[in-house]
Order: structure tokens, then sequence, then C-alpha cells
């Protein structure tokens, strides 16, 4: 008696195991590789990656020392300036009273307290304002400004007048003023030789507007490089 024959097409209808061809891979295995639709990460790729993320790291320190490094250079310009500014102050107001002593005291004292108190002004109200982000450009420009003319000009001036004032009264270079008028006749004494203090008036003004705008546009530079490196 002859078997019967299947079909060509027909399917096996009994509950055996289906073999899997070659190109095929099991769900379990495809479960393990794909989660949520996304490739878990290989050796591989994590290898290639750590590179990637140290150079960029490199490149951010690198800005952000390069931005640290004009910082540094323009703001002792800037106090240099103020302290040319405290010697021609000296200069005149030691011209004005006609004071011969302790002149390297006060030409000491007159070079570097305009330095330092511009500096740290700068640092205070613009250089910590900037990376807090709390400051515009325009506002970056005028407290850069104010600081020049009132740490560059109006500081040493006061300082220089006070200073030779007292050698003035102490050596008796000069008559000593009326009671109730002192202010007055010093001011009346030096009105002549201090409107040459208008010279480093406006040159602080200037670098203080420019050193404002370069701090500013070197700072936005540095955070934009930053953010696209990221």
């Amino acid at each position: 008696m002859a078997a019967p024959v299947r079909e060509a097409g027909a399917e096996p209808r009994d509950g055996g195991a289906v073999p899997v061809g070659a190109g095929e891979v099991p769900e379990d295995i495809k479960m393990a590789t794909y989660t949520d639709g996304q490739p878990s990460p290989s050796v591989g790729d994590a290898k290639l990656r750590r590179p990637m993320v140290i150079e960029i790291f490199e490149k951010k320190i690198e800005y952000l020392r390069k931005e640290k490094t004009l910082n540094i250079y323009g703001t002792a310009v800037f106090g240099t300036t103020a302290s040319f500014s405290g010697v021609l102050a000296n200069f005149i107001f030691r011209h004005c009273f006609k004071v011969k002593h302790e002149a390297l005291k006060t030409y000491a004292s007159l070079t570097t307290l305009p330095f330092l108190s511009t500096v740290v002004a700068y640092k205070l109200f613009v250089t910590d304002a900037l990376y807090s982000g709390n400051i515009s450009k325009e506002n970056c420009v005028l407290r850069s400004s104010l600081i020049g003319i009132v740490c560059g000009v109006i500081y040493p001036s006061a300082l220089a007048f006070t200073k030779n004032g007292r050698l003035a009264v102490k050596y008796h270079t000069v008559p000593l003023p009326p009671k109730g008028r002192v202010l007055h006749y010093w001011l009346m004494l030096c009105q002549t030789e201090i409107k040459a203090m208008v010279i480093p008036l406006v040159f602080q003004t200037v670098v203080g507007v420019f050193n404002g705008l370069q701090h500013y546009a070197t700072f936005e530079s540095t955070l934009e490089k930053t953010v696209y490196e990221s």
C-alpha cells in the first residue's frame, strides 16, 4: 500500500520545532541587542567616544585659558594707565604746592594704589559679573569706563591733593590758608595746573570703553565655542 504523498507547499501541522534560518537572529538575541528601539553601545563605540570626550574637554580648557590670559593682560594694562595717571597727578600737585620733600614716598603710593584699586574694582564689578551672566554689553562698557574715571583719575587726584597738601603745611612751602576757607584756598592755588588732568580723564575713559568691549567680545566668543563643542 503506497504512502500518501504530501502536496507541494503544504505546511506541516505538527507542533515540531522550526529551524532557524542562516540569515535570521533569534528573538532573545534581538531583545538583548536593541533596547527601546536603540542599539546598545558596544565596547568599540565606547573606546571611540572616550578620545572624543577628552578632546572636547581639552579644547574647552584651552579656550578658557586664552580668555583668562587676555583678561589678565587687559586688566594689567588698565591698571598701568591708572598708575601713570597717579604719577601725573602727583607731579602736578607737588609743583602747585612747591613740595620737594618725600618724593619717593608720594610717587610710590601714587603709582601702587591706583593700580591696585583699578584691578580689584575691575574684577569685582566687571569680570565676576560677566562670569555670573548678570551683565550686558552696554553695562560692561559703562562699568569699565566708570572704573577708569573713578580709579584712574578722581582717586589719584584726591590722593595726590591730600598727600602733597599735608606736606605743604608740614614744611611751610606755601602760605597757610585763612580759617574757614581751607578747601577753596587750596583749589584756587592749583586751579590752572589741575586742568592738565583732563588728558588722563579722556585717556582713561577711552581705555575703559575699549577694554570693556574687548573683554565682552572675548568672553562671548569663548562661551560660543565651548557651547558649540559640546
